[in-house]
This record gives C-alpha cells, sequence and structure tokens, in this order.
C-alpha cells in the first residue's frame, strides 16, 4: 500500500517539541499544576503603539490585496533605516533586503534557493532545528561545527577539513544563539568574514535575538565588518525583540544575489506578509528609533537573575547567559546522585512528570548537547521562583 507521507519528514529535525507536548498531557492528566518553560514564546504582548497601528491598517478596506513578496516600500525603507540606526550600516532596501513571514521563514527556505541538492552546509551544533529542517527539504548535507563550553561556544574554523570547505556552499552561524545563548563580539565575525572570503562561502546569520542581551552586551551585526555583504547575509527578526511572535514578520538583509534568489524562490511560493502586519513593523520600527520602544532585554535580563539566584538555592549553579530568553544549563546528573542512564531527555521528562516543569533536552538541538537542558524565562517571577523550587525537589527526589 502507498504511503502518503514523504521520507523527507524524517529528516526534518528534532520531534522533540511533539514529544514534550505529549509529556505535557501526562502531566496534565495527573492533575499537576503546569510551569511551560520549555518553547521561546514570548508572554507579553506588543506595545499599545504597534497594536493600534496593526489594528488601524486592519481595519482599512484596502488591506486586503496581495501584498507582494517582496514586501512594501515602506517597511523595506524603515527595516533599512532600523540597520543604520542600531548598527551603523547602510543597506539598499531595493536590492539588499526582502520580508519574510518571521525569520524561520527564510531559514527553511534559504537553502531551497542558493543550493543545489547534494551540496554542503556547515551548521552548529547544538542548533536551532529549523537549520536542519531547511537542508533536508534541499537536500543539502550538513556538516556539523561543535560548539564547545571550553570555546565559549563559538566554532573552530581551523578544524574544519579543507575538502569540506572546498564542498561546501554556506556556514551558518547564530550569536546570540539559540539554545546555547552565547554571544560573539566583532572581532569573531571579522574572522568569519575572512574565511568565508577564503574559501568562497556564504555566511548565514541568525541575529533573531539581537535585541536580548544583558550585562551591558551589544551584539553586533555581521554586517558590520567592512564589506561583509559580499559574503553573508543575515536574518532578523521581530519576534522576541518587539513580541510579534505571532504576526510573523522578520527580513533578510545583506549580499544581493544570495537575497534576490530569496526573493525569486518566494515569489513562486507565497504572496508576502499581510499588509497590516508590515504597518505594525513599521510602528515597532519608529518607536525603537524614536527611544520611546522599552526594550525586552532588561525583563529576560531580571528573569534570568530570579531564576538563577531560585536554582543556585537548590542546589544547581548555572552561569549567567549574556543574551537570549532561554538559559543552557548543564546537568549535574552525578552530583544529583543520578545513573548514567539518565540522559538529558530522561531527566527532563520524568522532571514534568513529577513536578510539573516543562523544559527541552540539550539533544533535541543536536548530539553535542546532550547533558544540557534548555530553559525558557516566559513566566513571570514567581512561577520562575515555584518552578526552581519544584526542580529542587526532583533534584532532592522528593515527590
Amino acid at each position: 500500500m502507498k504511503s502518503w507521507r514523504s521520507d523527507r519528514l524524517g529528516q526534518l529535525g528534532s520531534s522533540i517539541f511533539a514529544e514534550v507536548g505529549g509529556w505535557k498531557q501526562e502531566a496534565r492528566a495527573k492533575g499537576l499544576d503546569l510551569i511551560d518553560l520549555s518553547i521561546g514564546s514570548p508572554d507579553k504582548p506588543p506595545s499599545e503603539q504597534v497594536r493600534h497601528a496593526l489594528a488601524a491598517a486592519a481595519l482599512r478596506s484596502d488591506a486586503y490585496a496581495y501584498p507582494g513578496s517582496k514586501g512594501t516600500a515602506a517597511f523595506l525603507a524603515k527595516a533599512a533605516e532600523w540597520l543604520a540606526y542600531r548598527f551603523g550600516i547602510s543597506i539598499d532596501p531595493d536590492t539588499q533586503l526582502l520580508s519574510l513571514m518571521g525569520s524561520q521563514d527564510g531559514l527553511g527556505h534559504l537553502a531551497l534557493a542558493i543550493c543545489n541538492s547534494g551540496d554542503i552546509a556547515l551548521v552548529p551544533d547544538p542548533g536551532y532545528p529549523v537549520y536542519m529542517a531547511g537542508l533536508a527539504v534541499a537536500g543539502v548535507k550538513p556538516y556539523f561545527m561543535p560548539l564547545h563550553e571550553e570555546n565559549q561556544y563559538l566554532p573552530d574554523f581551523e578544524a574544519i577539513p579543507d575538502h569540506v570547505w572546498r564542498q561546501a556552499k554556506f556556514m551558518l552561524l547564530n550569536y546570540p544563539s539559540n539554545p546555547v545563548s552565547a554571544v560573539a563580539d566583532l572581532s569573531f565575525f571579522e574572522r568569519a568574514v575572512a574565511a568565508a572570503r577564503q574559501h568562497d562561502v556564504l555566511i548565514v546569520h541568525d541575529l533573531a535575538y539581537s535585541e536580548m542581551a544583558f550585562d551591558g552586551c551589544k551584539p553586533p551585526s555581521i554586517l558590520q565588518v567592512a564589506d561583509a555583504s559580499e559574503v553573508a547575509v543575515e536574518f532578523h527578526s521581530m519576534s522576541k525583540s518587539f513580541n510579534m511572535a505571532g504576526s510573523r514578520i522578520g527580513f533578510l538583509a545583506g549580499n544581493e544575489e544570495a537575497v534576490g534568489a530569496l526573493r525569486e524562490l518566494k515569489a513562486n511560493i507565497d504572496y508576502g506578509v499581510f499588509l497590516p502586519v508590515q504597518e505594525a513593523a513599521i510602528a515597532a520600527l519608529d518607536e525603537d528609533l524614536s527611544g520611546a520602544h522599552q526594550p525586552v532585554s532588561a525583563l529576560y535580563e531580571h528573569r534570568r537573575d530570579v531564576l538563577l539566584h531560585a536554582l543556585q538555592d537548590e542546589g544547581w549553579e548555572i552561569d549567567k547567559p549574556k543574551a537570549t530568553m532561554f538559559v543552557w544549563a548543564r546537568l549535574p546528573q552525578m552530583q544529583w546522585g543520578l545513573s548514567e542512564g539518565w540522559t538529558s531527555r530522561r531527566i527532563s521528562r520524568e522532571m514534568l512528570i513529577r513536578q510539573g516543569v516543562a523544559v527541552i533536552p540539550g539533544d533535541a538541538f543536536g548530539a553535542e548537547g546532550e547533558g544540557f537542558v534548555r530553559l525558557a524565562l516566559v513566566q513571570e517571577d514567581a512561577r520562575l521562583i515555584e518552578a526552581a523550587r519544584r526542580i529542587g525537589m526532583f533534584i532532592r527526589g522528593e515527590s
């Protein structure tokens, strides 16, 4: 009998989010009060100004035509203005920018637009699951760049064999990074651009968390490196920085050929971002440009400190991340009295089933993630403190 499911679906990456969804159902069936630290979905709304802009545009009778896959001239111009304001870079909105239904839209489709089947892409491990999904759809082979704690979770370009460089079409970077919450400075991006030039490889930088850094850190854009747009593109997202996750808008900036290739692909598969959403995004960027926007970083820095202090009180010491809405935490299994068979996935499941605290096991993001879990800072202080208390009970084996 024919199957109506392609083999490709099995290559799309981790199914952990669906698996954790099943664990949540089990926990609820037991009557547990669930504290969900698994999904990085902002729990705050966009600003009132952004919501009003969206509502006003949605009431206009001319807002319901096809918006065009490139993005409106007004949105692209505003994105270019914001890039100049935030990073001091000059981007041509006509040729070097493309609107997207969130950065994940672009990350999932870019390999289809710039690669041929059988090409190689250099990807971080651990890394965000859509990286692998985009490669699977395009028939592109991954070469994993391991990210290790002792190297500040930065890839070692020198460790990549010459024959891999020769076959590679692009390299994915993500700083500040999901899941490991690491940051990179401009000197790292200068080295990355130099390696890309040497080996004729495009750099694809995922900068979705540019506005979510702490302790005075200000993440740079790779496009700040001199002439980087010759070898690099960069994804930006409105989801996390402006609490617009559900309204799905972001943009790609940089290398004209790569941006144009994705634009051409998307012109054949969708009709672009709903015009009122683009109007809301313009309002959000305008608010930031005027200095009226309340940065989200202060909220997540505070929540980071609340959670890590509470976990420290329970006996779990975790290094403070410098950015993102996540905590990447090493699991001290032996210290907790757990045997070798307690993988990050087993610990995550048991923590949820026993105590009602949902986290994501590190191996969901790649083999190098084993021994870690990712906690999302998407709850109010009281819930984070309660989550830490329950995790402490799990660590001590209490019911």
